[in-house]
């Protein structure tokens, strides 16, 4: 089991993860801030709040596949854009990767742990 979770869950870069992660962060702590902003908002559920939290920590998995698909169908593409419109490209990826992260994280999951395993069975060959 502890190899399992090595390979999918431990299976970014570190650097990569923490990067992700921190961007994936600022989503639910805006959703928090505007809701603690509004005077006649109810108390945010226990179960909006495990979402929030769950969606966060798949981000990096979300975003791996993201930049996985985009990496093999552009290739090394270059493409130039007004900066306004680039943000906004990457706001919206952003915000689609995070919220669908509990459903596209499983494939990159999945994928970190065929990649390791195959690395790890030629290796020992």
């Amino acid at each position: 089991m502890k190899t399992i979770l090595a390979k999918t869950f431990g299976g970014l870069d570190k650097a990569y993860y923490f990067r992700q992660l921190f961007f994936g962060a600022l989503l639910p702590a805006f959703i928090i801030f505007m809701t603690i902003q509004n005077p006649t908002a109810k108390p945010m559920p226990v179960s909006a709040m495990f979402y929030l939290g769950l969606n966060t920590l798949l981000y990096p998995y979300s975003k791996f596949v993201w930049d996985s698909v985009t990496d093999f169908l552009m290739g090394n593409t270059v493409i130039t854009l007004a900066l306004p419109l680039f943000l906004l490209v990457k706001l919206f990826t952003i915000v689609i990767c995070w919220g669908l992260a509990i459903f596209i994280s499983p494939i990159g999951l999945a994928w970190l742990w065929w990649h390791h395993s195959k690395t790890e069975a030629s290796s020992e060959t």
